[in-house]
């Protein structure tokens, strides 16, 4: 089972943030082999989504989500992450609904735009995601923009 809490920067506690940060490093630093700066300065205008395992109040999956126009005219998804030991479980679908969810709640009738990796387009898709860009590199990476209205 999964806790989620939703909160700002300036929710988060330090444990918190430390959490969010090291799965982040481990996920997009160290498991993809990407050097980049995950610490982007956005943070501080986001909302966070966090997972954690009901008993273990362990960090689960998380994402971060800005409100419409301020980082597109859309709301948008990104840093959507599950981290390795919870992989195989279903979490990056709970993730992906719970956060969809909190931005029909917080910001009702936004569309949604998401930088994705090219891979996960069959993912984002099962969500109402649809491609809206060619494929272009990020830190490395093919990625695509996807819409859902």
């Amino acid at each position: 089972m999964i806790v989620w809490q939703w909160a700002t920067f300036d929710e988060l506690d330090a444990a918190t943030l430390c959490a969010v940060l090291a799965a982040r490093q481990d996920v997009f630093v160290l498991e993809q082999q990407c050097l980049y700066a995950d610490i982007d300065g956005n943070d501080q205008r986001a909302f966070h989504l966090i997972g954690r395992h009901e008993d273990t109040q362990q960090l689960a999956a998380y994402l971060r989500c800005f409100a419409p126009g301020d980082k597109y005219p859309e709301a948008a998804l990104g840093r959507v992450l599950t981290v390795q030991s919870m992989r195989g479980l279903g979490l990056g679908k709970l993730l992906m609904a719970e956060g969809i969810r909190r931005v029909e709640q917080y910001f009702p009738g936004a569309a949604i735009r998401i930088s994705a990796q090219e891979h996960l387009v069959h993912f984002y898709g099962a969500f109402g995601f649809h491609r809206v860009s060619d494929t272009y590199l990020e830190d490395g990476i093919p990625h695509i923009e996807m819409f859902r209205e």
